[in-house]
């Protein structure tokens, strides 16, 4: 076949699957609850003392290649962090022990899939989401702060993080181009965060994992 053919044929692809292809634009809040996860001998006893109320906020758009399917993505700004504990008895006897407020700060790339059901009542759909998200850090602090023995805290932290996700929720249609929709997401951190701990007890297999749950709230256009 001639190249001219074969680049026409290409192109006329490539525009019929623009003209299908539709992308929504939306403005989401996400109240989080946010807390830690370790991968760590049971002799440092790491614990999640307590989970934190954080926040998520941003822009997402999914981009529909099908009538039902669309590839989500989206720029948001979200904390995650909790409050942490340990203590370790080390050879000799003596005692590592702390108790550490950790609070980040990320930009997230979410790259996920979603699923859409037909309308399960008039202007209703549910949809199902699973994928994952690129997570670049912003700021960080321990215990309320940002310097510590003259050091930034956030050169104790890795720089980009990575995490799965799982979640679902409901899309309202409130006009010709207007929906709301409201959902629930599950983010599991799948990247240590802090090489802190593997620096203090010399022991290069301690993880620190990011963990939480939110709620979806937003409207898209």
């Amino acid at each position: 076949m001639p190249m001219k053919k074969i680049t026409l044929l290409l192109l006329l692809l490539c525009a019929g699957f623009t003209a299908m292809a539709q992308i929504e634009i939306g403005l989401q809040i996400s109240p989080t609850i946010a807390g830690n996860r370790f991968v760590a001998e049971d002799r440092y006893n790491f614990e999640k003392e307590s989970s934190s109320l954080r926040l998520g906020v941003g822009v997402v758009a999914d981009y529909f290649f099908a009538q039902n399917y669309a590839f989500s993505t989206g720029l948001l700004y979200r904390s995650k962090g909790s409050e942490i504990s340990y203590r370790f008895t080390q050879p000799d006897g003596s005692t590592l022990s702390g108790q550490d407020d950790l609070s980040l700060q990320y930009v997230e790339l979410p790259l996920s899939l979603k699923l859409f059901t037909n309308e399960v009542v008039p202007g209703t759909v549910v949809y199902f989401q699973v994928g994952g998200s690129l997570n670049t850090k912003v700021a960080a602090q321990v215990n309320d702060q940002k310097v510590i023995n003259g050091e930034k805290v956030s050169k104790r932290f890795n720089i980009f993080e990575a995490d799965a996700l799982l979640g679902g929720g409901a899309e309202f249609q409130m006009g010709q181009s207007t929906k709301l929709f409201a959902g629930i997401t599950y983010h599991r951190g799948l990247s240590n965060i802090d090489d802190f701990y593997r620096d203090r007890f010399g022991d290069n297999n301690i993880e620190v994992k990011n963990n939480s749950v939110s709620l979806d709230f937003g409207v898209k256009f």
